[in-house]
């Protein structure tokens, strides 16, 4: 039996993602006898120098490919969003030296790094899947190393419970999702996703199959009614991960269901296009409505990260050509937006004996003004405040939910409903980020937090995600990139 090891070649950011895991292994394995923290300062700049080395490798845009019969599928588009995940978890690894320099943290520094490259393998299976099989594969290689970044502090917080949650939550997701893909199976026999579309037809057993599987995804993007484990995974694990499980996760599963329900079940369009309205619009109220109530900064960022999700999956429901693109933007901006605010949590964590309180934000301008300033225009960008790139990157799904939907149609009028109550809640989720301003700016502390730097390589990841906040809402040329 003759094999084409070429196919391989049509695998390049996977393929550098597997070189990057073994050298990060063969590092910590041949230093592990004494991992402290000066005999190892430079562990993390060369596991970012790797990873920026494969973003580097794979931003330009690839050819439609495919590997293994077709279970493999890679084009632009797909090339698009795995750049995007390899600069979200680049920002996550340079962000994490000040976290893996403490006591507690720095003789696991090895497996945390492995473990974040590990799931993003997972997601670039997963977005690059032409087979349910490989889909389930991907999705699992991302969630359960997930489950044990949630839990990486262990001895800290609940970061153990909210692992237990998380991998619970997963599993039971996982269940539903597999039982939804077997009513497809059942009913067209493959598990292809060319050969599902050109076979399915609209029964009771694919429909159910159907809503079955997105509830599934519903539970990764933690779409309201699936989001129950959200808020407190969010406060239990390390603010690190936070971000990460927000942004890099959220953008690899946001990004297969766009794919998934736009080519495989575009013979059910009209189904799943109500379905998501109806969970657009719960999840982006709901979510709107509970991060008022907040105090910890953590869960508020995870109602925050309910509500954002309810945006990106916005975008789906044009099913147009615009939707994919203006997912992915929106993904970008996201998460440079998202990853500069766990960034300033995570810094003002380190220097506050682990306290995430709102209130202890109260007056931060006074001693630590440059956070404070930073820290603000990530919200204003989240909000969608001109002229920051979050303003953009609504617009443009905004823009796709309704293009080429008359509104004199029911399903336009939808649409258009949907639209507004979007932008409506965009006024009440401006409301809650500027409650963080006011507490910033405004409000008097009798003990501030005390003046403090922030570490070398925080500082670096925020610059990064300043500059993006930035430059990714004026430079139309990014947009462009995306377009292809």
């Amino acid at each position: 039996m003759n094999i084409d090891y070429s196919q391989f070649l049509n695998m390049m950011p996977e393929a550098t993602l597997v070189a990057i895991l073994i050298i990060t292994f063969i590092a910590d394995f041949c230093t592990s006898r004494n991992p402290g923290e000066e005999s190892r300062k430079w562990f993390n700049p060369l596991v970012c120098v790797l990873m920026a080395g494969h973003l580097v490798m794979n931003i330009f845009p690839t050819e439609a490919a495919t590997a293994f019969g077709g279970m493999y599928y890679t084009n632009g588009s797909i090339g698009v969003i795995k750049t995007i995940l390899a600069l979200g978890a680049l920002i996550v690894l340079i962000q994490s030296r000040e976290w893996m320099s403490r006591e507690d943290t720095h003789f696991k520094e090895g497996e945390f790094y492995m473990l974040v490259i590990s799931t993003l393998l997972g997601m670039n299976m997963m977005v690059s899947a032409g087979n349910f099989l490989i889909f389930y594969l991907g999705l699992e290689m991302a969630s359960i190393p997930m489950a044990c970044l949630v839990a990486f502090d262990k001895y800290r917080h609940n970061s153990a419970e909210a692992g237990a949650k998380f991998i619970l939550t997963a599993a039971f997701s996982s269940g539903v999702m597999l039982y939804g893909i077997s009513f497809i199976y059942g009913a067209v026999g493959t598990m292809y996703f060319d050969d599902v579309a050109t076979k399915l037809t609209v029964t009771p057993l694919t429909v159910a199959g159907m809503v079955f599987f997105f509830s599934g995804l519903g539970f990764k993007l933690s779409l309201v009614p699936f989001h129950f484990w959200t808020a407190d995974t969010y406060q239990g694990a390390p603010t690190t991960v936070t971000g990460y499980l927000s942004v890099v996760s959220k953008g690899a599963a946001a990004f297969a269901l766009c794919s998934i329900l736009m080519k495989v079940f575009a013979p059910m369009v009209e189904y799943w296009q109500i379905l998501l309205m109806i969970v657009v619009v719960l999840s982006i109220t709901i979510a709107n409505l509970f991060a008022i109530r907040q105090t910890d900064l953590k869960r508020f960022m995870a109602f925050s990260s309910i509500s954002q999700a309810g945006y990106i999956v916005l975008a789906i429901v044009g099913n147009n050509d615009m939707s994919s693109i203006s997912l992915s933007y929106y993904v970008l901006i996201y998460v440079v937006a998202n990853m500069a605010v766990f960034t300033v949590i995570s810094s003002i964590e380190e220097h506050n004996n682990g306290v995430v309180d709102m209130n202890s934000y109260n007056g931060l301008y006074t001693t630590n003004p440059r956070l404070a300033f930073l820290l603000t225009l990530a919200l204003f960008s989240l909000g969608g405040i001109p002229p920051f790139a979050g303003m953009f990157s609504k617009f443009f799904v905004f823009m796709a939910a309704v293009k080429g939907m008359s509104i004199d149609t029911p399903m336009g009028a939808w649409a258009y409903a949907i639209v507004f109550i979007a932008l409506v809640n965009t006024v009440i989720s401006l409301y809650y980020y500027l409650l963080i301003v006011k507490a910033m700016f405004i409000k008097h502390n009798d003990n501030p937090l005390p003046t403090f730097q922030s570490a070398a390589s925080t500082k670096f990841a925020l610059a990064l995600c300043i500059v993006g906040i930035v430059a990714f809402g004026v430079c139309s040329g990014v947009y462009s990139w995306i377009a292809g």
